[in-house]
């Protein structure tokens, strides 16, 4: 978790008004370290747990290719809303999960500064919805681990600061 440690670091002197997460440990862990800096709750929400792949959970991208390669092509023929073998989720159906939650803790935290933390294709899915892309094209925005983006709203605009800082 160096690369959360970092962010926490950069994030020390900012004035956090709420910190949110997935409910996944990795997660959470990632919220506490940087909340060691804010006296604020952490809010662990499910709704911002990362995509579920099915049948694909855990493996690697050559493991796919190798195993399901008309899956592979079928979800690069509509991206958005292909569903991985094995109940996976969607683009589209992350997205329904993911932007009401994002929406509410906007509207329950305005005025304050926030921190999501979260999983890639949730902050792609966050970022795709700020900058009004179409759900198809989240992966041509880059997220590492540990990344930061910031993104300020204003009563007319938004504007993206950073993106995978």
């Amino acid at each position: 978790m160096l690369q959360l440690d970092r962010v926490a670091e950069r994030l020390r002197l900012a004035e956090i008004g709420a910190i949110y997460a997935s409910d996944l440990n990795r997660s959470v862990t990632g919220a506490r370290q940087i909340g060691c800096y804010h006296n604020v709750a952490i809010h662990s929400l499910p709704e911002l747990r990362e995509m579920y792949f099915g049948d694909w959970e855990g493996c690697t991208l050559g493991k796919i290719i190798k195993d399901y390669p008309e899956e592979v092509e079928e979800r690069k023929k509509d991206p958005a809303h292909y569903a991985c073998p094995g109940g996976g989720e969607s683009i589209s159906r992350l997205s329904d999960r993911i932007i009401p939650a994002f929406e509410r803790i906007r509207t329950e935290e305005a005025g304050k500064e926030i921190v999501i933390v979260a999983h890639g294709g949730v902050n792609r899915v966050i970022l795709s919805h700020v900058l009004g892309l179409d759900l198809s094209r989240i992966f041509n925005i880059q997220q590492d681990y540990g990344c930061l983006n910031i993104v300020d709203y204003f009563p007319d605009t938004v504007v993206v600061q950073l993106i995978n800082g």
